[in-house]
């Protein structure tokens, strides 16, 4: 089995201050091994859509199956702990807690899902902070570092936990062409090499259009599958 996403006539609503139909029969699959955008207009229901699909809210119609496994109906507790064995989370805001080190920052996902010791931890946090390029940072308190050092940090603790598919929202929303494009690559051989599924939120064009394929939204409906 190849599809680490599939997405069955999923459907979302906002009720307040009026009932509107915010995501309209979303279908698709995403496969391991893809880096794959989904683009579109402010308030075209991407975001909507990616907290959907990382089980972060469950008010929806359809189906949602991750991994081969049906996600839809799945309790919170459940949820919670599938989240932390087979999804990694990147946001615009990396959400590290800044007193920390980057070390520290890495470990704790580990440290939640107590698959390995302490020390193995710790070696597969150093081993992730050095295939991005910032082992030499380990030690150095979180807060301290730049922006674009900040979310590297926070890509590989989305990656501490060997999830199979890693979810971005704006992943590059707060850096400058370079950090940009530095993600990008990361993404890229997170796919091509490791055999992950990226799944990325982007207002940014630039960043999309040389991915695998790109999912274009418009209006709460894909409008562009395949580009």
């Amino acid at each position: 089995m190849n599809e680490a996403l599939v997405a069955e006539k999923v459907n979302k609503y906002f009720h307040e201050p009026e009932e509107f139909r915010v995501l309209q029969d979303i279908s698709f699959s995403i496969n391991r091994g893809e880096f794959v955008p989904i683009i579109g207009k402010s308030g075209c229901g991407k975001s909507t859509l990616l907290y959907l699909l990382s089980t972060l809210d469950t008010d929806y119609t359809g189906l949602i199956t991750i991994n081969g496994e049906r996600v839809t109906g799945l309790s919170q507790n459940e949820l919670a702990v599938f989240r932390n064995k087979h999804i990694g989370f990147v946001f615009q805001f990396h959400f590290l807690l800044p007193e920390f080190t980057a070390l520290e920052n890495v470990m704790l996902p580990a440290m939640k899902l107590g698959r390995w010791s302490k020390t193995e931890i710790e070696d597969r946090a150093l081993q992730q902070l050095r295939q991005l390029e910032m082992e030499p940072f380990a030690h150095k308190i979180s807060g301290k570092l730049s922006g674009g050092q900040q979310q590297r940090i926070a890509i590989a603790r989305a990656l501490i936990n060997d999830p199979m598919i890693v979810m971005a929202d704006e992943p590059t929303g707060n850096l400058d062409s370079g950090n940009t494009k530095l993600v990008f690559d990361i993404f890229s051989r997170l796919a091509h090499e490791k055999n992950i599924a990226v799944v990325a939120v982007t207002h940014d064009l630039d960043f999309a259009k040389h991915a695998d394929r790109v999912i274009e939204m418009k209006d709460g409906h894909i409008i562009s599958p395949n580009i």
